[in-house]
């Protein structure tokens, strides 16, 4: 029986390195979303994968960088969402609506994004600098929110003065609102923020909150 600090040998023949990979970085969402960075556990999500805590140490390097790494991966998926918006073929105020609703559909979705970047801002961003600095993960570009409000100034149609980066917080900050302060909400005006009925009246009022915003 090996040692669990011993070593892993570069050329030993690995199960599915991609798959292991994987698995490991689902794990590492679930436990460091739970626990925070300082309470999480790199035993415990060796538990949870079909791998050992040697294994994630040799994919990953130790549990700051593979903290990194769930950050990486959990931006690229909101970055694949935003790339993968379609909104050429509408007007300025339905386009900038669908991108809000995008949004709102992610972070609804993935609630543990929201709790990773809480978790980070206790941090003050540093492993998210420290994966920008090494060129692991990008700025959001926003083209398509730029595009959408280049179009509504042309037109007319959008008077506030307002950049992509204004826009991309607001809508950002109704949509990680929903998901940390649910339970304080409820606590405090015996309202659930995420239940079901009140979904598309929240996902609504969003994008009002933003056209009202760009059309004042």
């Amino acid at each position: 029986m090996t040692s669990a600090d011993e070593p892993v040998r570069p050329d030993r023949r690995l199960p599915d390195p991609a798959r292991t990979r994987s698995d490991i970085l689902r794990a590492a969402t679930r436990e460091f979303a739970r626990a925070g960075y300082d309470g999480a556990r790199v035993e415990e999500i060796a538990a949870r994968t079909r791998t050992t805590k040697r294994m994630i140490y040799y994919y990953f390097g130790g549990k700051e960088h593979l903290f990194r790494a769930v950050l990486e991966r959990a931006y690229g998926t909101l970055h694949e969402a935003e790339d993968l918006l379609d909104v050429p073929h509408l007007d300025p105020v339905a386009a900038v609506r669908r991108v809000a609703e995008v949004t709102f559909d992610h972070h609804e979705r993935h609630p543990d994004l929201v709790r990773l970047v809480g978790i980070e801002n206790i941090h003050g961003g540093e492993h998210l600098a420290a994966a920008r600095r090494s060129g692991r993960i990008e700025s959001p570009k926003l083209d398509t929110l730029h595009r959408v409000l280049d179009a509504g100034r042309e037109s007319g149609v959008f008077t506030a003065d307002a950049d992509a980066v204004d826009v991309h917080a607001m809508i950002s900050a109704f949509c990680f609102h929903r998901v940390t302060g649910q339970h304080t909400f409820t606590a405090l005006f015996d309202r659930d923020l995420t239940a079901p009925d009140r979904r598309e009246h929240n996902r609504a009022m969003l994008g009002d909150m933003v056209v009202g915003y760009l059309t004042r």
